[in-house]
């Protein structure tokens, strides 16, 4: 039959009717579902919950929080998951994953097929998309109304997410067996690694585990779970993903039925990292992974070597930026009959004689009294107060040097009594420290030899000065923290540092430790409460307390004993080497007694504890004065002569310039003295009672 023109027409202006109404209807649907996706979006924050990280300087999980509904999901990234195991894992799950979007409709048939054929359900044809659907928004019931809410999930996600996000959220949330979520909970629970590289055998458990997380636990059903993971490596094979001879070698490995604990290195750090920032998902701190376990085992055998409720404190930083490299605040965080949770690197304790260095150096500065000048160790009375030594002997007359090494308490009390306790503690507030003192009280003798509280890490952070020529680094463990600025004066000179740290080299190493190149110190409090020792090279300070939590005394426990041991094995054991101490600088020399000046030959006693102290006043540098910069046209090869001039003190004096005697007159009250060269310059006077005044000053 033909049809005539008109008939044409009428036909075409239908059918172009007909598309048109197909097209609105089509879009007025499209717009509709478009719609209904936008009012009902897919719950993706829901499950945006992760457990909170603390990593160290290098990114490697130091520690990680558990959720509060005690759930350990850690944040994947691809980037940082074996590839072979992503790859097993889509080969296994959803072939197409990355061309489909959301549903892979030759699965679904695959899986009608199947389930005609067999009766039953052989493959559910899910997708990871339908399958992230199904873990953000889970459902108890299996039905198709399930089942058709998830392809409608899938295809809201796809349009949301890019098929890397789908993946690392799908490894986030999968389940691994009991509160294990993520591929990388399950990774350091299963095999005490992180995914970054899996055996065979081991990624092919983790493909396995999700699809049947309880029945085929590891360390419940070993079984099960060998089977599983056999299962998936007899698909690959047949797939072509991995060869048969892989395979035979992978299924022979047998599956450890232990699951470990996560990392729970630093635990007293991470803790503090929590508490100052509660709201970060992730705190990078400055320790070292690798040095911290080290040390951790250390302190924890120390302690059970040493005895029961005996704790351990271990505070390693660096001594040019104040980076806490590792530190144990406890000899065991878990450890309840040793207050493991409290953390003692930060309590206040009796330091006992480790504050004798910096009493030394303040003698040294001002010239008071070299390493050969001869003190005296006998009973003494300052005003009531009569120091004792620790084993209740006295060695007579001894150098500065045996003094120190010996750890005598009278030759300190001496010092300090001459430089006075007032300027130790102002020393100490300049390195930002700020030391306990009784309520109501000054400063008095009894800081010497320990009678004041500082914190285990506020005493590495004073010994970061005498690595460092004086200039303390202030201690943190925050990567990136912005930290205080440094104190604009050094704690020490650099000269009476080299000083201190030359006779600190020299004492002998605890009993059958090796000699390792470092110069430390150790300090036992009253009662035997508490045990130190601090040691420190050219790049490390190392800060070891033993000591009961709860005060109590442990009796024969000090530093040399218990203490310093432990701080050799944990230089020897950080694996970090030990670095050269620093030149001497300039002025810094060790000199024989023959060669001392008279004035320093033997160290005067002060007024306190003579009756016949001179009544003249102390000797008083007025000029140059304290921090002048004199302009000799040094920098223009003249040779000036610098005036000097001192009021007060009894003749003879003695003059030195940067630690080193200078010829000038004796009994005169003004003197000039020649310069080397430009610069900084410490120049101090010593009277006939051996009294000291000194001024540091830059000469140009």
């Amino acid at each position: 039959m033909r049809l005539n023109r008109p008939a044409l027409v009428r036909l075409a202006r239908r059918s172009a009717l007909a598309v048109a109404v197909l097209a609105v209807v089509a879009g007025a649907g499209l717009w509709l579902l478009d719609r209904l996706d936008r009012a009902f979006p897919p719950p993706l924050d829901s499950a945006a919950a992760i457990s909170t990280e603390v990593v160290d300087r290098n990114g490697v999980l130091l520690r990680a929080y558990a959720l509060e509904d005690g759930r350990w999901r850690l944040g994947a990234d691809l980037d940082r998951i074996d590839r072979a195991f992503v790859a097993m894992l889509v080969a296994y799950e959803d072939q197409r994953f990355w061309s489909h979007r959301g549903v892979d409709p030759l699965a679904l048939l695959r899986a009608a097929g199947q389930f005609l054929a067999n009766g039953r359900i052989v493959s559910g044809g899910s997708t990871l998309t339908m399958q992230l659907a199904r873990l953000i928004e889970p459902r108890a019931e299996r039905s198709l109304g399930a089942k058709l809410r998830q392809m409608a999930r899938a295809l809201q996600i796809e349009r949301r997410l890019s098929k890397r996000e789908i993946l690392t959220r799908y490894l986030t949330l999968a389940p691994y067996g009991g509160n294990l979520e993520g591929v990388r909970a399950a990774s350091l629970a299963w095999f005490g690694k992180e995914p970054a590289r899996l055996s065979l055998p081991q990624a092919a458990l983790l493909v396995a585990l999700p699809q049947s997380p309880e029945a085929r636990r590891p360390d419940r059903h070993p079984d099960a779970a060998r089977a599983a993971r056999d299962r998936v490596l007899a698909r690959m094979a047949g797939a072509g993903v991995i060869i048969d001879s892989e395979v035979a070698r992978a299924a022979a490995e047998p599956v450890s039925p232990v699951r470990r604990p996560l990392p729970g290195f630093a635990a007293h750090v991470a803790d503090a990292a929590l508490r100052e920032e509660p709201a970060a998902q992730r705190h990078q701190l400055t320790i070292d992974r690798g040095v911290q376990e080290r040390l951790e085992r250390v302190a924890k055998k120390a302690a059970a070597r040493i005895g029961p409720k005996v704790s351990v404190a271990i505070v390693l930083a660096r001594a040019d930026t104040g980076a806490i490299l590792a530190k144990a605040g406890s000899a065991d965080y878990f450890d309840a009959a040793r207050a493991g949770w409290i953390d003692m690197a930060r309590v206040a304790r009796s330091p006992g004689s480790t504050l004798k260095p910096f009493i030394y150096g303040l003698a040294f500065e001002d010239g008071l009294v070299m390493q050969e000048t001869t003190i005296e160790d006998r009973p003494a009375n300052f005003a009531g107060y009569r120091p004792k030594n620790f084993d209740m002997e006295y060695q007579g007359d001894v150098s500065v040097r045996q003094a120190l090494q010996l750890s005598l308490n009278v030759p300190a009390v001496r010092l300090l009594d001459t430089v006075g306790p007032v300027r130790l503690v102002a020393r100490m507030k300049r390195g930002g420290v700020t030391p306990t003192l009784p309520e109501g009280e000054r400063p008095g003798l009894a800081i010497g030899l320990g009678g004041v509280g500082l914190s285990l890490e506020e005493l590495v952070q004073l010994y970061t000065g005498l690595s460092q020529r004086g200039r303390v680094a202030r201690l943190h463990s925050r990567a990136g923290a912005e930290l205080p600025k440094p104190p604009g004066e050094p704690i020490l000179s650099p000269q009476a540092v080299w000083q201190i740290t030359d006779i600190l080299s020299g004492v002998a190493p605890p009993q059958g430790a090796p000699r390792l190149g470092i110069a430390y110190k150790t300090g036992t409090s009253y009662g035997y409460r508490d045990a130190w020792s601090v040691g420190y090279d050219g790049r490390h300070v190392i800060g070891v307390w033993v000591g009961r939590p709860d005060g109590g005394a442990v009796p024969g426990l000090t530093g040399y004993l218990a203490a310093a041991p432990i701080l050799f094995e944990a230089f020897a054991k950080s694996g970090l080497g030990i670095a050269p101490q620093p030149r001497p600088p300039a002025g810094a020399v060790r000199l024989a007694r023959a060669d001392l000046p008279f004035a320093q030959r033997r160290f005067a006693p002060s007024a306190r504890e003579s009756a016949d102290a001179p009544v003249e006043p102390a000797p008083e540098i007025v000029y140059p004065p304290q921090g002048a910069r004199v302009d000799l046209g040094l920098r223009a090869g003249a040779t000036m002569p610098l005036a000097l001039k001192i009021n007060g003190g009894r003749a003879p004096f003695r003059w030195l310039a940067n630690g080193r005697p200078v010829r000038l007159s004796a009994r005169r009250r003004t003197a000039a003295w020649t310069p080397d060269g430009a610069g900084a310059s410490t120049l101090t006077v010593i009277d006939a009672a051996g009294r000291a005044a000194s001024v540091n000053v830059f000469l140009e």
